[in-house]
């Protein structure tokens, strides 16, 4: 228990520190944001709890084939704001094409014999 109540600190803690970042710099926090920290620390503690090699690289093999599909989000969410629109309804459609992008990339790599 103690360790989640760890990470759960440690995590939203970065989160915390880049928004205050990008408060008083974008591109700061723009960069730190864009360092695969999630997928670092779930790495991380992945390996701390089960001492399993191969069920980390199995998590950044799919972390790897998801990358593509996740820059839907970032392509989209500022197109649609210089459109005019409202940020949330941004954020929600920018949202739903990224997960639409995310089926369409798990159906390709499936359709191909591509193990997830």
């Amino acid at each position: 228990m103690l360790q989640n109540i760890i990470k759960i600190i440690i995590s939203s803690g970065i989160i915390v520190l880049v928004s205050e970042i990008a408060k008083r710099n974008t591109f700061i926090g723009g960069l730190i944001a864009s360092i695969p920290l999630i997928s670092v620390l779930s790495m991380i503690w992945l390996y701390l709890d089960t001492n399993d090699i191969e069920k980390v690289k199995a998590l950044s093999n799919g972390i790897l084939w998801m990358v593509l599909p996740s820059m839907a989000l970032f392509i989209t969410f500022p197109i649609l704001i210089n459109y005019g629109i409202n940020f949330y309804l941004s954020l929600i459609i920018s949202i739903i094409i990224t997960i639409s992008c995310y089926g369409l990339t798990i159906f390709t790599l499936t359709y191909f014999g591509v193990k997830l």
